[in-house]
């Protein structure tokens, strides 16, 4: 472990470090199963398309001929090949250009950011933060306002005078905890473009030090009381903000994702509590805040870690106000936050666990949306669940409750994997966002790969840190899955606050040009727009699908042919996948939202290797582009 430059570690990668993560999942033995039971063992599964033998099983993987996909495309561009240099490709009748990037100022009296030294303390919470994730634009007055996270830190760009970037004061410290959080920032378009309204009123940045409040039933409990905050409720910043979502009632919501990694202790006698084995916590962490900063150390401060690992409500439209955690939502490693109003009116908030082998979890309130009305206790009060996934393609949202888990409501939300693991819910790979279909009943979630799963230890199959046996199941039919998955599902009903629902697969990732079995990919993905790891996903307003990809850019071995990381429009009717945009060497592409008119989309790109956007001899920034096209036509 010693002889490991971990600062170039991604979180997965970080996690696998410290807690290896589980093989394979109870939803891979679904498949296995059903494929057993009807006779389709073997030679069905070496396909050329996984959607000829699953369709076949309850139509688990969706599937529609070419013809069709061609007679019903509704695809206002044409597809990009893939790329491997450093810079953003977009198709022909559309152009880009930088909204915002790391070190930019949203304030005039702040210098941008400086190759050799980098960011001054003074101005760290001044600038737009580090690597740009989950996003959503707002229209506040006349104004238009985007909030987006800066997930985590690349040390030896953002510290370059210290050895490999790592804090060697508390004042670097301090540097690498403004650089993350949010930004909240108002844009507007001129004959130049899109920039970001230096001064404004709404301008503010959210982070590691923030002001919060904890709310719903753990606010309060013994739990997350510390000696700072008796109380237990009031703490202090947002950590590792991945995914995003946006309430009716037009809050955003920030998504606490990899937050074990900043937590942990110096003192080697200190034995840390058996709950932070589930949630990856360990002595060790990716920044040393510990040796600068008390509050992170655990040995101190055992409740510390209990109070991130939430879902936060900002207000956008009030830079004055703060930002609040809905423990109601449960305490897991929060992906994105996908809000929909049921029915009856009443919330639903669909969410992944982003760890090998951990959950995919609804949210329903008690109460009712009315608009205009009271919204504060509506993410307060209301329902956990968690889903399990039938081999048939049916599945249900299991309720966590005093009742159904024997634990307390508090411990429910502060202990949330736990409690699913007890009323048996269906293990997943890596369940990244959630999108929900604004045109048709039905919701997916990007499961973005396992390239552990098959693996067996000592005759035994691998389980979650949890101890939850995964084994192979319907979502993933295949081992050592390197590519990843869509699945789909519709409520009972057409009601997202329904317990029950019908799934298929939207799509396998693969590569046809190297397979010609499973690891090909479902029939919709071909030599013209395959990938791999989906992880980003947003619908626009007509139902498109974006897929945006976090995974191998080698283009070699099992990925040639994929390229750099890049974004596709799914059309959820046909089933057609086609290839938007390519990301620069390195970078992830991830969070996208819309101009009020639709007529620009910005998009984020996340950790470049290449010096982008600003060319050669500049420092690698990530950054939100702007996109448009042609005739200023609708976008989106």
């Amino acid at each position: 472990m010693s002889d490991i430059d971990k600062t170039k570690l991604s979180w997965d990668e970080w996690d696998e470090l410290h807690n290896p993560p589980p093989a394979e999942t109870d939803f891979d033995r679904v498949v296995d199963s059903a494929i057993s039971r009807r006779g389709f063992i073997g030679g069905v599964l070496a396909f050329g398309s996984a959607a000829a033998a699953m369709g076949t099983l309850g139509n688990l993987i969706s599937s529609t001929s070419a013809q069709a996909q061609e007679a019903t495309s509704r695809f206002p561009f044409k597809p990009v090949p893939i790329a491997t240099d450093g810079t953003v490709h977009v198709p022909e009748g559309y152009s880009w250009k930088p909204l915002v990037k790391w070190g930019q100022p949203l304030f005039s009296n702040v210098p941008d950011v400086d190759a050799a030294t980098g960011v001054s303390i003074a101005n760290s919470d001044k600038v737009f933060g580090e690597n740009t994730d989950g996003m959503e634009l707002f229209v506040v007055g006349d104004r238009q306002v985007i909030a987006v996270n800066h997930e985590y830190v690349n040390t030896e760009v953002n510290l370059p005078n210290n050895d490999k970037g790592m804090p060697k004061s508390a004042d670097d410290v301090k540097i690498l905890q403004n650089m993350q959080g949010v930004t909240v920032m108002e844009v507007a378009e001129s004959d130049t473009g899109w920039e970001v309204v230096l001064d404004s009123p709404l301008n503010r940045r959210i982070h590691h030090n923030t002001p919060m409040k904890l709310s719903g039933p753990a606010a309060g409990s013994d739990l997350v009381k510390t000696a700072a905050d008796p109380s237990g409720v009031d703490c202090l910043g947002t950590f590792n903000n991945c995914g995003a979502g946006k309430t009716p009632w037009g809050t955003y919501l920030t998504c606490e994702e990899n937050f074990n990694g900043y937590f942990g202790t110096t003192d080697t006698n200190f034995t840390l509590p058996d709950d932070y084995k589930r949630y990856g916590i360990a002595a060790e962490t990716r920044y040393a805040y510990e040796k600068f900063d008390e509050r992170f150390d655990v040995a101190k401060n055992p409740n510390e870690p209990r109070r991130a690992g939430y879902v936060v409500e900002i207000d956008p439209s009030d830079p004055n106000s703060t930002p609040i955690k809905r423990t109601a939502l449960g305490r897991i490693k929060h992906e994105n936050a996908a809000v929909v109003v049921a029915r009856d009116g009443r919330v639903v908030v669909y969410m992944g666990d982003d760890e090998r082998g951990e959950f995919l979890y609804k949210y329903v309130s008690n109460g009712i949306y009315v608009p205009g009305g009271d919204t504060s206790r509506l993410l307060d009060e209301g329902t956990l669940h968690v889903a399990k996934f039938s081999d048939d393609g049916t599945g249900e949202w299991l309720a966590l409750t005093p009742e159904t888990t024997g634990m307390k409501m508090d411990e429910i939300c502060v202990f949330t994997r736990q409690a699913a693991s007890k009323v048996g819910a269906t293990t997943m790979d890596r369940p990244e966002w959630v999108a929900i279909n604004p045109v048709a009943i039905e919701a997916y979630c990007a499961l973005t790969n396992n390239s552990r799963r098959g693996e067996v230890k000592d005759g035994k199959l691998q389980t979650n840190a949890g101890g939850d046996e995964m084994s192979v199941n319907a979502t993933n039919p295949r081992e050592k899955n390197e590519y990843g998955q869509i699945v789909r599902w519709y409520p009972e009903n057409e009601d997202h606050a329904n317990g029950k629902f019908k799934w298929d697969l939207f799509c396998m990732a693969g590569n046809p040009d190297v397979h010609k079995d499973t690891y090909a990919g479902s029939s919709n993905i071909n030599s013209g727009n395959m990938f791999n790891s989906p992880d980003g996903m947003i619908f626009d307003s007509t139902g498109l699908l974006w897929i945006q990809t976090d995974g191998e850019d080698t283009n070699e071995g099992d990925f040639a042919g994929q390229g750099n990381n890049q974004m596709l429009a799914g059309d959820p009717a046909t089933g057609r996948i086609e290839r938007f945009l390519t990301g620069p060497k390195g970078a992830e592409v991830t969070g996208l939202t819309w101009s009020a008119d639709k007529r620009t989309m910005f998009v984020g790109i996340q950790h470049p290797d290449a010096p982008f956007p600003d060319g050669a001899g500049k420092l690698p920034r990530s950054t939100v582009v702007a996109i448009k096209r042609e005739g200023n036509a609708v976008i989106g």
